[in-house]
């Protein structure tokens, strides 16, 4: 389905990126990590170039990406791009919105991870 979105509609279109983050999922639940991971950061860079760093398709493709990081033992780039991400939801839907709430939740959550495995 994703290379005929490819093919028929372009890469860049938002159905086919939708797709490639829907096949991400796959990747991810059959623990291909690496897959993963590289469709991700295309699919966040694509989103990033075509609609803006701050459009919500592109906020919830960074924060998918942070936790496949966090997953993999990224523990930095995660928590750099989930504070990104806080970010932008703050100016975009406001600090009291659901959305940024939860990823500010994330915040403490993701520090508290890294100083323990760096602590072991």
């Amino acid at each position: 389905m994703t290379e005929t979105r490819k093919t028929k509609l372009g890469a860049d279109h938002p159905d086919t990126l939708m797709s490639m983050a829907n096949l991400v999922s796959t990747y991810s639940n059959q623990g291909w990590w690496e897959e993963a991971e590289k469709l991700k950061v295309q699919v966040m860079e694509t989103f990033q170039t075509k609609l803006g760093a701050d459009y919500p398709d592109t906020l919830t493709s960074m924060n998918n990406l942070a936790f496949t990081w966090k997953g993999i033992g990224r523990h930095q780039d995660a928590l750099r791009l989930i504070q990104t991400c806080s970010e932008f939801q703050q100016r975009l839907l406001g600090p009291n919105h659901p959305h940024t709430q939860s990823k500010l939740t994330s915040l403490p959550a993701s520090r508290d991870a890294r100083c323990h495995e760096t602590s072991l």
